[in-house]
């Protein structure tokens, strides 16, 4: 089954695609110290949930004033982010991109704000990631990622039951001092509570399961179901208490040295 058609079906009914809350996105984005016609680099954008929410709040009433790219590399997203952005923010000037956020080399210091949501496997690991964002973006900048972390060891059948590995993921400590270790410095983290886990997850379950009722004939649905249902025991069995995720927001230091993103 294609990889972007499974998250399509089963994030349908997302508007957030992890496991946090509209409450929680606005909040951060409350909390954002961003002058007039700020730039902005989101990378794994999924829907572009944040990057409209910004535009929208940053802009003036059309939309005007941010400057953004949204970086995709589902076409379902990037597909369904260009009418969003279409109906939301009509006069933003939003370059949206789908395309393997690691093959984009922005020029140093080019944004205001950028951020990484759930993508970090795009730049092999979190501080990876953090590297990549701090390079492209200008000193007293902002820095945002979604990361998860360990809220404690996993078990051993929980990872060879996932494909994850120990060293894939921090814990919540690791996460800010990661940033720290890059020349960042930790502003704001927003961790998500069972309640946001459980509805990130659960919605997969009945997106799924409607889909699979809406379109029996498609070849897929068996894989699909197959799928959803090990990731719902692997949840139920071990993820639920064994792994976390937050928001973290990092500052971009004034006395830093510039390099180019991603050295």
């Amino acid at each position: 089954m294609d990889r972007w058609k499974f998250y399509d079906i089963t994030h349908r009914d997302h508007v957030v695609c992890n496991p946090t809350s509209i409450g929680k996105l606005d909040e951060l984005i409350g909390l954002l110290d961003l002058g007039p016609e700020p730039r902005v680099l989101d990378v794994a954008s999924g829907k572009g949930e944040f990057i409209v929410r910004v535009a929208e709040r940053f802009g003036n009433a059309m939309g005007r004033g941010v400057r953004g790219v949204a970086i995709d590399i589902s076409p379902y997203c990037v597909a369904g982010l260009r009418t969003t952005a279409a109906r939301r923010i009509p006069e933003a000037q939003m370059e949206i991109l789908e395309m393997d956020g690691a093959d984009y080399h922005p020029e140093p210091a080019t944004f205001d704000l950028t951020s990484c949501m759930g993508g970090s496997w795009v730049f092999g690991g979190h501080e990876g990631t953090l590297r990549f964002l701090t390079g492209a973006t200008r000193p007293g900048g902002l820095v945002v990622v979604g990361e998860p972390y360990w809220k404690k060891e996993p078990a051993s059948e929980y990872l060879v039951s996932t494909g994850m590995r120990r060293d894939d993921f921090g814990t919540h400590a690791q996460n800010v001092e990661a940033g720290e270790s890059v020349g960042l410095v930790p502003l704001l983290t927003l961790v998500s509570s069972n309640d946001e886990w459980d509805r990130y997850e659960t919605l997969q379950w009945r997106a799924a399961a409607r889909y699979a009722d809406s379109h029996p004939d498609d070849p897929d649905v068996a894989e699909l179901l197959t799928r959803v249902g090990k990731s719902r025991r692997e949840y139920l069995d071990w993820g639920r208490d064994t792994l976390g995720w937050a928001l973290y927001l990092f500052g971009v230091r004034r006395d830093v040295p510039r390099q180019a993103p991603g050295d």
